[in-house]
């Protein structure tokens, strides 16, 4: 069963301080080490330790770059007259220029798309490291003003972000966490000297971030930038609730190190967490049959002048930021006119982004709202051997006994690879575990 991730974001976020986080929370070091020598990206080796910071120990997980690929920005000089060595995970804010760094390399997200689609992460992963680029993207985009397939820049581009990223996606695919819960990121106050001349903190790529993700931000006395643009679009990206249980327990905890040395600890706490027993079992009469009961909200509207392929572009919107499921249904309205009813499912902390998206997308001026009660089984996502290669299923479990449902996306590309019949793969899988 899918596990719940805590970050506490108290000296805020920055890639390599995620990824430090989640190997000590125990991902799998080969299976991030297999992924990134699968990566069509050279000149750049992983470095992964122990150090202390604050009195506390910490990992650390540096990206060592190569003298061809080495990104000088990593270097901060901050306004407020204090230099700070070391390394950062986005590596945003350069002193020199793009061309400077990286004049034989130009990634976008066209080329950085292939990059990933290319290595041998799961599909799951492919979708967290795809989801964390098109938001930063987007930030870049609205910062310089040119469409998001337009934007070419290093900060996104460079060999130590892209790593980051995919070290980011692999490891909370490998740990199998399907909650992630944020209640803030605390950030520093003052300003920074950039490549870009000098800008305020936050920086135009994190305020943009916060901005368009309803991200909760809280400014501290702590002199520097401690939310890095991708710190912020991992959060934006992975991130289900931000409101922790009102009792929960702490099954596990990770300590990742960032590179800078503030007055904060420069320290990421993630934490494995579960609702207490006595919680649980008050909100679940039906416990003893593994069941779980929680709430979820149905949106639904009444669109009369909206196309199909409108609709299909909504419904990927909508999949992308949070929503459960979408699906929309014909119907006749006033006067006989042949219209569609669009249906959201979502968790009560997305409505907000998931109503703008519905209003932007398409001509309705309303939106109805109902709050549900559903059981749901236990499950998790597992990777079962077939002849062809390896496909996620999702198991679910009622009264002790399994039942398999393998995932469409993961048999579907198996089938493109091998020109296998999807639905030999599909049958294989099913008959397979019903002999176990």
């Amino acid at each position: 069963m899918g596990k719940t991730l805590y970050l506490e974001c108290y000296s805020g976020i920055s890639g390599d301080m995620t990824v430090a986080a989640l190997l000590d929370l125990g991902a799998d070091r080969l299976v991030l080490d297999r992924v990134l020598k699968s990566l069509k990206v050279s000149g750049f080796e992983t470095k992964i330790s122990r150090v202390v910071k604050s009195g506390i120990d910490a990992c650390d997980f540096d990206v060592v770059l190569d003298k061809e690929h080495e990104n000088h920005d990593h270097d901060m000089e901050y306004l407020h007259g204090h230099h700070h060595e070391g390394h950062e995970s986005n590596h945003a804010h350069g002193t020199g220029t793009a061309q400077d760094h990286h004049h034989h390399e130009h990634r976008g997200i066209k080329e950085i798309t292939y990059i990933i689609e290319h290595s041998a992460m799961t599909e799951n992963a492919k979708k967290i490291a795809l989801r964390i680029f098109e938001i930063l993207a987007e930030a870049e985009s609205k910062a310089h003003n040119v469409p998001v397939d337009q934007v070419h820049f290093h900060e996104v581009g460079a060999v130590d972000s892209i790593v980051d990223i995919v070290s980011v996606a692999v490891c909370l695919d490998n740990l199998d966490v399907t909650e992630v819960i944020v209640p803030v990121l605390c950030e520093g106050r003052g300003t920074v000297r950039c490549q870009h001349g000098i800008l305020p903190i936050p920086v135009p790529a994190v305020a943009n971030i916060v901005s368009a993700n309803h991200l909760y931000l809280k400014m501290t006395e702590v002199e520097g930038e401690l939310v890095t643009p991708t710190g912020a679009a991992i959060v934006a990206a992975v991130k289900t609730k931000d409101k922790l249980p009102e009792t929960f327990e702490i099954q596990k905890i990770g300590i990742g190190a960032g590179k800078r040395q503030y007055e904060c600890p420069g320290i990421l706490r993630a934490m494995f967490i579960s609702e207490s027993t006595e919680q649980a079992k008050g909100r679940n009469p039906k416990a003893e049959n593994q069941e779980t009961k929680d709430t979820i909200i149905k949106m639904e509207t009444n669109i009369d002048d909206c196309s199909g392929e409108v609709l299909g572009f909504v419904m990927e919107r909508l999949m992308k930021a949070g929503a459960r499921d979408v699906h929309y249904v014909p119907v006749f309205m006033k006067k006989n006119r042949p219209a569609w009813v669009l249906n959201v499912i979502c968790k009560e902390e997305d409505i907000e982004t998931l109503q703008n998206i519905i209003f932007e997308e398409t001509t309705t001026i309303g939106i109805r709202y109902s709050i549900m009660e559903r059981t749901i089984l236990p499950r998790e996502t597992r990777t079962l051997p077939t002849p062809w290669g390896e496909v996620l299923a999702k198991v679910c479990i009622l009264n002790g006994k399994e039942q398999l449902y393998p995932e469409y996306e993961s048999v579907a590309q198996l089938s493109r690879e091998k020109e296998i019949p999807f639905t030999e793969i599909y049958r294989y899988i099913v008959l397979a575990n019903k002999e176990k």
